[in-house]
């Protein structure tokens, strides 16, 4: 089983820019959907954005699309998330995951089985 490993989050002020990487231990990304989610006290966990590491197609969240640019890192064996504009409410731990969904279930939770133990980040002033 993949072990995943998430970085990069922290304490950011509103309008700030973030980058969260995602590694996998002791394998490659290579056959895998890598998504990020991200879960806020007291709500569901929610997805965030995804990449298919063979093809390079990306998915966003409708509503975070025009903040996120989500890219593979082939030299660092990673996937990196990048946040602009954040804002408070961006507030959550960010978790990494990877699985093999179709392209219709790529936006789904259900669809990844590897989970990495989270990030914390908080946007505040």
């Amino acid at each position: 089983q993949v072990q995943l490993a998430e970085s990069g989050g922290g304490l950011v002020q509103p309008g700030t820019s973030l980058t969260l990487s995602c590694v996998p231990s002791g394998a490659t990304f290579s056959g895998y959907t890598v998504g990020w989610f991200r879960q806020a006290p007291g709500k569901e966990r929610e997805f965030v954005s995804g990449l298919r590491w063979s093809t390079g197609a990306t998915y966003f969240a409708e509503a975070l699309k025009g903040r996120l640019t989500i890219s593979k890192d082939y030299a660092r064996n990673a996937v990196d998330l990048q946040m602009k504009s954040l804002k408070p409410e961006d507030t959550a731990v960010y978790y990494c995951a990877t699985g093999r969904p179709i392209t219709s279930e790529a936006t789904k939770a259900r669809a990844y089985y590897n989970w990495g133990q989270g990030t914390q980040v908080t946007v505040s002033s």
